[in-house]
């Protein structure tokens, strides 16, 4: 088996990469791109 290594992205390049028109939300933790869950109620 084989693991990629993923090098962690700052936040100037988060903050380029993030998607203007998205219905979905993302944070940046540990250098890493987590898509979060959308608010309910």
């Amino acid at each position: 088996m084989i693991q990629t290594i993923t090098k962690p992205i700052s936040f100037d390049e988060f903050v380029d990469w993030y998607p203007q028109d998205s219905a979905c939300k993302y944070e940046l933790y540990d250098g890493t791109i987590v898509e979060m869950p959308l608010a309910t109620g």
